[in-house]
């Protein structure tokens, strides 16, 4: 999981993103307000650690101009412990606020309290989903395309394609994709994966011998392109 520390306090920073680190998360670290925007696009944070009280512009702009484009989890970091500006930080979109200072072990309940329930809601979206020429209809399990043409999907089905697209271009081993759309590992079963790409391929693919959008990467598992 790939978490976003935007805060200008570089100590902190450091402390912060030693903790995430052991805790086997990669983390990108930003130091300057005018930036933050430009890092979330570029490296699609799972999460964001926002610190409130940044120079130029705090983080509660910065967290709307997020919300313009993004439903990408915030967890606001301030010193400030003011009911309202708690209650500001979650009105305007934010999951979490944690006052500083705050206890290592603390930091990491609240990071992984707020990816459960992302991932919770993850793969049982409300809303259609859009990549390139695919679109996903939640409701009815079908797969619109832009010339109009549909197909539908088992359960499954759907939930491995939107775990792909909801990850864009980004490769998803064999172990993510069995926790995430099966629910748990599934020892020793790579193949069950191997096996649903192939049914997803023969709906979506044109070629399903020679996809364009459901790829596997040799040795690493399999990625999504529009």
């Amino acid at each position: 999981m790939h978490i976003l520390v935007a805060d200008d306090d570089i100590p902190s920073v450091k402390l912060t993103s030693f903790v995430l680190e052991e805790a086997g998360y990669r983390v990108y670290k930003v130091y300057d307000a005018q930036n933050i925007l430009q890092a979330v696009e570029q490296h699609n944070p799972d999460l964001i650690l926002l610190d409130v009280m940044m120079p130029r512009s705090d983080g509660f702009e910065i967290c709307r101009q997020i919300r313009r484009n993004s439903d990408v989890p915030i967890i606001f970091l301030s010193g400030r412990s003011l009911l309202q500006d708690r209650v500001m930080g979650l009105q305007i979109g934010g999951d979490d606020y944690l006052v500083k200072p705050y206890e290592p072990s603390e930091l990491l309940a609240r990071v992984e309290a707020v990816l459960r329930r992302r991932n919770s809601d993850m793969l049982n979206p409300s809303s259609r989903l859009s990549q390139g020429e695919i679109t996903l209809d939640p409701v009815e399990h079908k797969v619109i395309f832009t010339n109009n043409r549909t197909t539908e999907l088992t359960p499954l089905e759907f939930r491995l394609l939107y775990y792909l697209m909801k990850n864009s271009g980004r490769i998803l081993n064999i172990t993510q994709i069995l926790n995430k759309v099966w629910g748990y590992d599934y020892e020793g079963e790579s193949n069950l994966v191997a096996v649903y790409i192939r049914r997803l391929r023969t709906k979506i693919e044109e070629d399903p011998e020679h996809p364009r959008h459901v790829i596997t990467v040799r040795n690493l598992g399999y990625k999504f392109e529009p």
